[in-house]
């Protein structure tokens, strides 16, 4: 009788530990699962009939790749943005009205926008949105991409992630921004759609970037790339004029170019030429005259376009991390624009 009592207490208390993992297997697994169902809810909600929705599966908001990306666009649009006093925190919270939007395109086309500062209420906000992502895409012409624009104003206005990004990283790479975007950032997406009054949800796989050199290709091409592709002798031309002109004004600090390719690279010789080409000393202590380094090299150049912007000249789209890799292309780009405005001066 005793040994029987044992056996039932026994089995009594396996149960209630079997119980208490249970519960706790089903917290956890709510927990995990409900923010899925919660947004694809609040997704769904909002849904027309026959309209589709997509959201980051909660599951890869955490990727590496893509909280780098996340990081980077922040930090380039709290750089341009520094004059301004903006600083932004979540790009879905603080893009969606157009406010930072406008003030970020302001700032890198050198031009005012003619729209109202400041907006209340929703219907003025998405009114300042369009005419904001209306000037964008005149300047980026999505429409000419294959695949078409990736983001509108409903898409920025209800804080889509995916659209905000795709926005952002078309800007970037268009006015060359001096940064560095993480290659093959894909996130996989909960398409969230409603046909006959039911909400169908399904999974996909979105491509934020490819790589640097695949995305620029999106954009229109120059008269050097045209240069570089087909007419070499044209591009020798032009090399040898460049040269001409920089030794014109070097050559008062007894310097001599001879290589495009590599006599720019460390940034000091267009430092000084825009120190000849302006008329002023530029000082010593404000960039290094015999750079130590990548990052010694990239503060020169970004220096020196410091100064072009001082003389009137819009920033170059080149960045200086391009010019300090030897890339041609870029620094023909720069010094170009220099020629322009100063052939003439003695």
């Amino acid at each position: 009788m005793l040994l029987s009592q044992r056996i039932v207490e026994m089995d009594c208390r396996i149960c209630c530990n079997v119980a208490e993992l249970q519960e706790e297997a089903m917290k956890s697994t709510g927990s995990a699962l409900s923010p899925t169902s919660e947004e694809i809810n609040q997704e769904g909600a909002r849904l027309e009939e026959n309209e589709e929705r997509s959201i980051i599966n909660p599951k890869h908001k955490d990727d590496p790749k893509l909280q780098e990306l996340i990081k980077v666009l922040k930090d380039w649009i709290n750089d341009v943005l520094v004059e301004d006093r903006i600083i932004v925190k979540d790009l879905e919270d603080d893009l969606y009205d157009g406010q930072v939007l406008q003030k970020l395109l302001e700032a890198l086309e050198h031009r005012k926008l003619n729209v109202a500062e400041v907006t209340q209420c929703e219907i003025t906000q998405k009114q300042k949105l369009h005419m904001v992502l209306q000037a964008v895409n005149q300047t980026l012409k999505p429409q000419q991409w294959g695949g078409g624009v990736r983001w509108s104003v409903e898409l920025i206005h209800s804080k889509h992630v995916v659209a905000i990004l795709h926005l952002l990283v078309a800007l970037a790479i268009h006015f060359r921004a001096p940064i560095h975007l993480p290659d093959h950032v894909t996130v996989q997406l909960v398409v969230v759609q409603k046909r006959g009054g039911k909400v169908l949800v399904q999974k996909s796989q979105e491509v934020i970037t490819t790589t640097m050199e695949s995305m620029a290709g999106h954009f229109e091409r120059d008269a050097f790339d045209t240069l570089f592709d087909h007419a070499p002798d044209k591009l020798n031309v032009v090399k040898k004029s460049l040269i001409t002109f920089v030794n014109k004004h070097l050559s008062k600090l007894n310097l001599e170019v001879t290589e495009l390719e590599t006599q720019f690279a460390d940034g000091v010789y267009l430092v000084l030429l825009m120190g000849l080409v302006e008329g002023y000393f530029v000082p010593l202590y404000n960039f290094f005259l015999t750079p130590d380094g990548f990052e010694q090299k990239v503060h020169n150049v970004s220096f020196s376009f410091e100064l072009m912007q001082d003389g009137g000249l819009c920033r170059p789209k080149a960045r200086p991390e391009d010019i300090v890799n030897f890339d041609l292309k870029s620094t023909l780009r720069v010094l170009y624009n220099l020629f322009t405005k100063y052939k003439h001066l003695e």
